[in-house]
């Protein structure tokens, strides 16, 4: 299954017509699965003879967009998941709490190696510079 399926038909209008909130996030879910962190993160996490409902990289992935979106507790999925028209089904807050308990020192470990291909093919250069005065606090 092709990571990015939820978005296969994604459009964005001025408009008032089926206007969902948090439609921003939507972008952070789409950069994960761009940048190859969504389906590197399931790899991490595959564990032989279990094919869960929902994926766990998916679901890791899912958590960085409640994160970034302003989330403070896990509950707060729940905010992504009522707009079921922009990211289609997402992983219940039991199934998120079962996939945070399924990561052990293992886990961390392939997670930090498969972030780290994600963050090469984004590169020094696409993010803000240094010295960006938003970025090190300076004036």
């Amino acid at each position: 299954m092709e990571s990015t399926a939820w978005s296969k038909d994604l459009a964005v209008e001025v408009a008032g017509h089926g206007v969902v909130s948090h439609a921003g996030s939507a972008a952070v879910r789409l950069i994960a699965d761009g940048t190859g962190l969504t389906g590197a993160l399931s790899r991490a996490l595959a564990r032989r003879g279990f094919s869960p409902v929902h994926d766990r990289g998916r679901v890791l992935a899912d958590t960085v967009v409640l994160i970034a979106d302003g989330g403070t507790v896990m509950s707060d999925l729940a905010t992504l998941r009522d707009q079921g028209e922009l990211f289609g089904p997402m992983a219940s807050d039991p199934t998120l709490w079962r996939a945070l308990h399924e990561i052990g020192p293992a886990q961390r470990e392939r997670i930090s190696r498969a972030s780290e291909g994600p963050q090469a093919r984004l590169g020094p250069d696409r993010g803000p510079a240094r010295t960006d005065p938003a970025v090190s606090g300076g004036r």
